[in-house]
């Protein structure tokens, strides 16, 4: 299992070995040792989520107020999405600034997103399967969403699928009238770099 830290520090993209024969493959998409000795800490795990999507749809740009946060362990267990990590920590070095990983049923890697950073996808193939391993749960006090649209941010989705058919992004209503990333800061929604720092800190115990 390879770590590879992305641009963006607190996110991680982690590729497995797999093991096939002509029963099938084996894999481990997730090994504690391996993630605490990459990262610095342990991943607490509260909910489990898994999500089907259509080529196209688009989710995110979703975060959580930190502390605690929700920090996320992404694959994709079937099809395929292109897995997106912006930076919404205000003062950070990156903010603004995002990167991305291919999930998929092949290469099966797995993405990780610490705290205060902001989470979103596009499937890439109908069915496409994703499932997430979430440090705290679902609280909707606490989640706030950003346009995954957004031309500041500038993500640039896919416009086609995994066999070349065209495809647009299409979102729900919710992320459709989601803030700008400028909005979400002028309402103070966005977590601040420091306290992101010293919470992550505070998990290394």
């Amino acid at each position: 299992m390879q770590y590879r830290e992305l641009t963006i520090p607190g996110a991680f993209e982690i590729t497995p070995r797999q093991f096939g024969d002509p029963r099938g493959v084996f894999l481990e998409w997730f090994k504690s040792p391996a993630f605490e000795q990459a990262v610095g800490h342990p991943l607490a795990l509260e909910q489990a989520n898994c999500s089907v999507s259509s080529a196209g749809v688009v989710r995110g740009i979703h975060f959580a107020d930190v502390p605690p946060g929700q920090a996320k362990y992404v694959t994709c267990a079937r099809g395929a999405v292109l897995d997106v990590v912006v930076d919404i920590r205000v003062g950070s070095p990156t903010f603004g600034q995002w990167d991305s990983v291919l999930l998929d049923d092949v290469e099966r890697r797995a993405i990780y997103l610490g705290e205060g950073l902001g989470h979103a996808f596009m499937a890439l193939e109908d069915d496409s399967t994703v499932l997430y391993l979430c440090s705290t749960g679902y609280d909707p006090a606490r989640e706030h969403g950003i346009n995954p649209l957004d031309t500041a941010i500038g993500l640039e989705w896919p416009t086609s699928d995994r066999h070349g058919n065209p495809v647009t992004p299409l979102l729900s209503e919710k992320d459709t009238g989601a803030a700008t990333l400028a909005e979400a800061a002028e309402q103070g929604l966005l977590p601040t770099y420091e306290e992101v720092q010293a919470y992550v800190a505070s998990l290394a115990g």
